[in-house]
């Protein structure tokens, strides 16, 4: 293959006319970016002034197309900008109307934009809403928790939240549907003492719902454990016409009690009784044995025995 030998003022020219033709190009770039032009990009629409008198739901996406005016500059790098883009659209029109109009309020659109870059068109430019009956509940806030406790540590009592209830409002199709309302979650690790703290309300996601209030303060009773045993008389039910004698008479009852409790839990805290329907109803050869009075803080371990043996006297 032949090779091509240049002079150096040869080499010179030669590189004098590359250097020319990427300055030419660029220069040509230049001068094409700097030229005004419109492009058009996604936004996502933010509504404000919603109306207090009328519940509306919307029509379309929430995600418009918009035209902007601009350069070729602004069009490139427009692409880059991975940002969420937002037009703010006023719906003081929904108190009387069932649609908004975007272009009559693109004057004060562009008022909160850069003023190089205004909004020349929308896509659509008429958004259409639903509207149903407002309504306003009042629900239970339901904590929404995580908890883990340390060995022999765990929660002793209900969850107190303050306040208890939530006020939502919105339209009426919906409102219907919820029976509580969630908080922000708690997650707590290793957890061994008394849970005190304020935890957001769960905002709601329709633009046309409020709720109140936005946080409340959950207390979370957290108390140490130990074993605790007990022996609990037994009483027989539903033997009414028959002559019967239980034995054991009592069952010892082995639980889990807060040590704050321990002291005071007694056996007058409990009742077991025995059901003399099942014999009557099913033929059962011995009767287990069932708690119908248990502390709300006591968790049970084991019954012994959890069967009674009994002689029916003829």
């Amino acid at each position: 293959m032949a090779i091509i030998k240049l002079s150096a003022t040869e080499r010179r020219r030669v590189s004098a006319f590359f250097t020319c033709l990427v300055l030419a190009v660029f220069a040509w770039l230049f001068t094409v970016l700097s030229n005004p032009r419109k492009y058009t990009v996604h936004a996502v629409l933010k509504y404000k002034n919603a109306p207090q008198r009328r519940a509306f739901h919307s029509l379309q996406h929430d995600t418009i197309n918009v035209t902007i005016a601009g350069n070729g500059w602004d069009m490139l790098f427009s692409g880059m900008n991975v940002g969420p883009r937002t037009i703010t659209v006023d719906l003081h029109d929904l108190e009387n109307k069932n649609y908004v109009v975007l272009s009559s309020q693109q004057n004060q659109i562009n008022n909160n934009r850069e003023l190089n870059r205004p909004v020349v068109g929308f896509d659509p430019d008429t958004l259409y809403f639903d509207f149903s009956n407002r309504k306003i509940k009042k629900v239970p806030l339901k904590v929404v928790a995580a908890i883990t406790y340390k060995r022999q540590f765990t929660q002793s009592g209900n969850i107190t939240v303050k306040p208890a209830y939530a006020l939502i409002s919105g339209p009426e199709r919906i409102i219907d549907k919820i029976t509580d309302w969630p908080s922000g979650p708690l997650k707590l690790d290793s957890v061994d003492e008394t849970v005190n703290t304020v935890l957001n309300v769960q905002p709601v996601s329709e633009p046309n719902m409020s709720i109140f209030p936005k946080t409340a303060r959950v207390i979370i009773p957290v108390d140490e454990f130990t074993e605790k045993t007990l022996s609990v008389p037994v009483k027989l039910v539903n033997g009414r016409g028959y002559d019967v004698k239980i034995f054991p008479q009592k069952a010892k009852i082995i639980f889990t009690v807060p040590l704050s409790r321990y002291a005071e839990t007694d056996e007058d805290f409990f009742e077991a009784n025995v059901d003399l329907d099942l014999w009557r109803s099913h033929n059962y050869k011995s009767l287990p044995v069932r708690l119908s009075k248990i502390p709300s803080y006591c968790k049970i371990v084991r019954i012994e025995p959890q069967n009674i043996d009994f002689i029916i006297k003829r």
